[in-house]
């Protein structure tokens, strides 16, 4: 890497930690970027768990007093989301790269829908509760949601603060340690399989993280005070125009 290269990846580093803690969505920003430095598609989402592990992992002290509450009840939320997370994570590193390459655009649409329609859904999803039945259709769809979790992970952490309050934690704060803790169970378990089939790219990453900690640590103190909305439709357009790119890369 030469300096503009190291330079680029600590500053969208900074920037994609801060929008995490602010507004989320952070991945189509710094997933790009690492395809832009020269990474390869796969090896760049695979470089890219590690990168933003910071803001996944920042999120969680503050809501230890929830987690304690939570107490073993959490082992089987983490038992099922790590499970799909494994699998989601080997499939990306046993798929073919050509594939992957064509999912990009999708991928990236869908963490756009996730991003723009978040809300809706969790109010949706709680509003079907009464038709769940049960527990186990909401483990499934934890378990089903940490596979796409180990595969791309953008936009995941919506479905599973819904899917907290549909395990019947609805106090917000609970649902949110769930979904904190999940996100950085299945993010690190994917690091740990990236980082074995030697996929995630090391200089890159870490120099990446390191902005992406600065960002963390300065954006949940910002959090409370930027205009969301103006910050959630910069995201939603911004992805909206990278998925058209990346549409027309593909398929024209």
């Amino acid at each position: 890497m030469d300096f503009l290269e190291i330079a680029l990846l600590v500053g969208i580093g900074v920037i994609a930690g801060g929008w995490n803690a602010i507004a989320g969505g952070a991945t189509l920003f710094s997933f790009p970027v690492l395809m832009a430095v020269g990474l390869p598609p796969v090896v760049a989402n695979a470089t890219n768990f590690l990168a933003l592990a910071p803001a996944n992992l920042f999120a969680l002290p503050p809501y230890l007093d929830e987690l304690r509450r939570i107490g073993r009840r959490l082992i089987p939320i983490l038992l099922y989301s790590g499970a799909g997370a494994v699998i989601g994570s080997l499939l990306l590193i046993f798929s073919d790269p050509a594939f992957f390459d064509v999912l990009i655009p999708f991928l990236l649409l869908a963490a756009t829908a996730l991003f723009v329609l978040g809300d809706r859904l969790r109010a949706a999803l709680l509003a079907m509760a009464g038709e769940a039945g049960g527990d186990r259709i909401v483990y499934a769809a934890l378990f089903a949601v940490s596979i796409y979790g180990g595969y791309f992970g953008a936009g995941v952490g919506v479905i599973l603060l819904a899917l907290g309050q549909l395990l019947g934690y609805r106090d917000f704060h609970v649902a949110n340690a769930i979904k904190n803790a999940t996100a950085t169970s299945f993010t690190f378990i994917s690091i740990i399989l990236f980082g074995l089939s030697g996929l995630i790219a090391w200089p890159e990453a870490i120099t990446m993280m390191f902005g992406s900690a600065i960002g963390g640590y300065f954006g949940g103190k910002l959090a409370k005070r930027v205009n969301q909305k103006l910050l959630r439709g910069a995201v939603t357009g911004f992805g909206l125009i990278l998925s058209a790119v990346y549409f027309y890369r593909v398929f024209l």
